[in-house]
């Protein structure tokens, strides 16, 4: 709204896909506005609403209406619910990384100093050394193992 008052400008700007959707969204901005206005003077604002939870958190004796109050502070930061990102099912750390520098190559990383794959050093010889195991995590490691090949014999 600072920078245009032409709504196909903001349309165009948002992404938003009609004109009619640019007015729909553009009422209810004023719509919020005038209720925070009116929440505002009735003296209530977010302030106030944290201090209320907070206080019915602390000071309640049911566990379900301390729960709650936990719940809505969890929800309001959006720590309510746990959404793995599906978008790149199948990769691993390893995958990623090979894309990036893929990615880096084909775009002419390091054009101008000679040959691009000179500038990007690759490690023949690598040795992965794993930790010792401790003998009573051994001991349940091997434990299970029976306990797993007894379960489909």
């Amino acid at each position: 709204m600072q920078q245009t008052s032409d709504v196909t400008k903001m349309q165009q700007l948002t992404g938003i896909r009609t004109v009619a959707e640019v007015y729909r969204t553009l009422d209810k901005i004023a719509m919020r506005k005038d209720y925070h206005q009116a929440l505002i003077r009735q003296g209530i604002d977010l302030d106030t609403i944290i201090v209320g939870i907070k206080q019915l958190c602390v000071n309640s004796n049911s566990d379900s209406v301390k729960l709650s109050g936990y719940k809505t502070f969890l929800k309001s930061l959006g720590l309510d619910e746990y959404k793995e990102d599906n978008s790149d099912t199948g990769k691993n750390w390893e995958e990623k990384m090979r894309t990036i520098v893929q990615k880096e190559i084909d775009s002419g990383y390091g054009k101008g100093d000679g040959d691009v794959n000179n500038n990007i050093k690759t490690i023949d010889d690598y040795e992965v050394i794993t930790p010792e195991v401790p003998e009573d995590e051994q001991i349940k490691r091997d434990n299970e193992k029976e306990e797993g090949v007894s379960i489909y014999e």
